[in-house]
């Protein structure tokens, strides 16, 4: 597998997967992470333009794709019933999404995306059980709540390279 920048020719191909991912959702108890039209059209296409969407791809195919950027995000600037281990620089993943072409393509993001930066945060929904379990085992560890840009509730997570700085 490996992973590479989303070209614009693919993002109906994306919105596609992300289509089949809701699907997915709806019938697996998580109706409502996101709803019937997220990630919007708008949002994919934005990720793209600005480089920070990216597919992982096994014999010419998309097997999973995800949005990545390092730096700070607004979303995870407050956190309730927790706190982030530390305040260094980090990464964000969000809109991971899996074809379920390839075994492992999500976890395979998650640990591209870590090795960017060696401090990871992600967010899911409370109902959303197949990925706060791929979090698990990906070696990410529960930190709180926080609010997403559309106001509503995620589960949020950490990863971190070595020790963690306390606060």
């Amino acid at each position: 597998m490996l992973i590479r920048k989303t070209r614009e020719e693919e993002i109906g191909e994306l919105l596609g997967l992300y289509a089949a991912a809701r699907r997915f959702m709806a019938e697996n108890g998580n109706p409502t992470q996101w709803g019937a039209a997220r990630p919007s059209d708008g949002t994919v296409a934005q990720d793209v333009r600005a480089g920070e969407s990216y597919v992982c791809e096994q014999g010419g195919r998309i097997a999973a794709a995800f949005a990545f950027r390092l730096g700070d995000d607004p979303t995870y600037a407050e956190i309730w019933d927790g706190a982030w281990p530390d305040d260094g620089p980090y990464g964000v993943v969000h809109r991971l999404v899996s074809a379920g072409v390839a075994r492992g393509a999500a976890a395979f993001c998650l640990d591209w995306a870590f090795a960017q930066c060696g401090s990871l945060r992600i967010d899911t929904h409370e109902n959303n059980a197949p990925m706060r379990a791929l979090l698990q085992k990906c070696g990410f560890s529960p930190c709180g709540r926080i609010f997403a840009s559309d106001g509503t509730e995620r589960l949020a997570f950490y990863k971190a390279a070595g020790p963690i700085r306390s606060k």
